[in-house]
Order: C-alpha cells, then sequence, then structure tokens
C-alpha cells in the first residue's frame, strides 16, 4: 500500500480575484473548481490544476478578504516545486514571470518566486516518469507548461520526530536529504528546512496543508495506520470530490490523506470546469446565501472575448 504523491496544496489568500489572476493568467493553471471552504461555507475554495483537475496539479486556495498576509515559520509548508520539463522551461519562466514584474531567482535547474501574497515556488527540471500534468493556455506553449508538483519543503527544528510516522506509518522512503512517497502512478517529495525564529502565522500567502493522494478503496487503511503510529486522524470527511482525513505530523505540518476520486466532474461537464459555483448537493440550500457573500469572480474561459 502506497501513497500517489501529492493530492493538493491548500494556502489562503485575501484577494481571490488577483489570486485568480495571478494562477491562471500568469501560470497558466485551469480554474477547474470554484466551490466554498466546506467547513466555513461563507469563503471561497479555488482549485486549479491540469487540463482535467487531476490531483497531483490541484493547488487551492480558501479566500478571506482583506486577510493579513501570513509567515511561514516551525511546522508549517514554505515552499510549493513545480515540475516543468527543461531548462528551456525555466527561461521561459524567468522572461514571462519578469514581465509580470515578479523577481526570480535562478540556481541551476531551478527557478524561485513568490505570489503577489508571498507564498513562495520554486520551479525545477523534472527527473521522474510521472505523467505531465498540464493546462492549456494560449500564451504558453505545452511543452513549456507547469507539470504538477514534485514537493513541498517545510521547516522543522525536530524534523528526526517525525521518522517513524513518515517512513513506518505512511511509507514515504528516504530520498537524499528528503522523503518520498511513491505509488505505481506517481510520487511527490518531503523536505525540512531549518526554521527561521520568527514564530509562523497563518494568513494570506501562507500554506494551510498539504494532502496526500490515497486509492479509495485503502483509505480507511491508512487511517488506521496513522491511529497506530500514534497521531490523532479526524474522522473519514466526505467533501463530495474525494474523501479526507486530517492529521498532524509530529513537525507539526498538517497532513490530509484525500482518495483519487469521485472527482471534479461529478458534477460540472469536463469541458466547463470551474464556470460556475459548484455546491455539494448538502450546502445547495444556502447557495442564495453564499452567492450574496462571495467575491464576483468570472471564470477566464468563460469570459466574452474583447
Amino acid at each position: 500500500m502506497r501513497l500517489e504523491g501529492i493530492h493538493h496544496i491548500t494556502a489562503i489568500t485575501g484577494d481571490a480575484p488577483g489570486n485568480l489572476d495571478f494562477y491562471s493568467r500568469v501560470l497558466g493553471l485551469r480554474l477547474v473548481k470554484k466551490t466554498v471552504n466546506q467547513d466555513d461555507p461563507t469563503v471561497y475554495h479555488l482549485f486549479y490544476a491540469d487540463e482535467k483537475g487531476d490531483p497531483g496539479s490541484d493547488l487551492t486556495f480558501f479566500e478571506y478578504p482583506g486577510a493579513a498576509p501570513g509567515r511561514a515559520g516551525d511546522g508549517m509548508v514554505h515552499r510549493i516545486v513545480w515540475r516543468v520539463g527543461s531548462e528551456d522551461a525555466l527561461d521561459f519562466w524567468a522572461d514571462r514571470l519578469s514581465g509580470e514584474e515578479v523577481e526570480t531567482v535562478r540556481e541551476g535547474a531551478s527557478l524561485r518566486f513568490s505570489d503577489p501574497e508571498g507564498l513562495d515556488h520554486e520551479l525545477v527540471v523534472s527527473s521522474v516518469n510521472d505523467e505531465p500534468l498540464t493546462a492549456d493556455h494560449p500564451e504558453i506553449p505545452g511543452e513549456l507548461a507547469l507539470q504538477g508538483f514534485d514537493a513541498v519543503r517545510a521547516y522543522s527544528s525536530s524534523p528526526e520526530a517525525s521518522r517513524g510516522l513518515l517512513e513506518e506509518a505512511l511509507a514515504f522512503a528516504p530520498s537524499g536529504d528528503g522523503w518520498e512517497a511513491r505509488g505505481e502512478r506517481r510520487g511527490g517529495f518531503y523536505f525540512y528546512d531549518d526554521p527561521p525564529a520568527e514564530r509562523g502565522v497563518q494568513g494570506a500567502g501562507s500554506v494551510h496543508h498539504v494532502a496526500w493522494a490515497s486509492e479509495m478503496d485503502e483509505h480507511e487503511a491508512w487511517r488506521q495506520r496513522v491511529v497506530e503510529a500514534g497521531a490523532r486522524p479526524t474522522p473519514v470527511i466526505d467533501r463530495f470530490y474525494f474523501r479526507s482525513i486530517y492529521f498532524r505530523e509530529p513537525s507539526g505540518v498538517l497532513f490530509e490523506i484525500a482518495t483519487l476520486g469521485p472527482g471534479f466532474a461529478v458534477d460540472e461537464d469536463p469541458e466547463h470546469l470551474g464556470e460556475r459555483l459548484s455546491l455539494p448537493p448538502n450546502y445547495e440550500h444556502v447557495r442564495e446565501q453564499v452567492e450574496r457573500t462571495l467575491t464576483p469572480l468570472e471564470n477566464p474561459r468563460s469570459a466574452p472575448t474583447r
């Protein structure tokens, strides 16, 4: 039983329109689901991904309008690492981001930058044979597009405390100076860095949690493994698009194990993902109230051309 790499990564934004512009127009991801935070349905939950909304490429955001800036600290993910196909792709992204006045740092086969709210990203030339998870964008050639997640980097003052859960319960394998979760189809890496002196603050531009991907029929077994390792997972929660359990690993990072399905096409045509506000059936009764509260957002793909 193995986890299939990273399922999704969830962060916080205080500016949904600006967030949509950066991740869809600049980075070329597809808005595949516009829904609500099921634990607080007064705020958006936006999902950006590849063309099909595949796990392994889903970067999601809760919008808390006007949220104060966050700051990554001990026990928090501080950087999202994406795959690209070549060093030519790194050159392309350095030029594209520079044209948007985004500062970049190039070091060998990697390119680092931050989004407008300070969330750190890194692009690396892929070293694995996993299927590239790319989205279509008129300004970004397919061979240069983002190809899904490679890793997350987290701050930890005591990374050895996490070894038992990662290696024994979650079947992560040591890889270089980090860990790899690899299944039959995909893998993803998890790295620790020394934390800054300042305490972390959850806010705009910070990562809320990282989710690892499970086969549907193995989900309960993963929960039991986590329990036996001494962690305290939630019960299985049906999120309609996938099922989830949540727990903190010993370094303090909030983990989720999410299932590979049912997927985003359960309530939208795959050709029209993210074009309307999607609410799971048990939230439909609050649609009118929610639509009055949320910031109006138009999916770039459904916007009229000018």
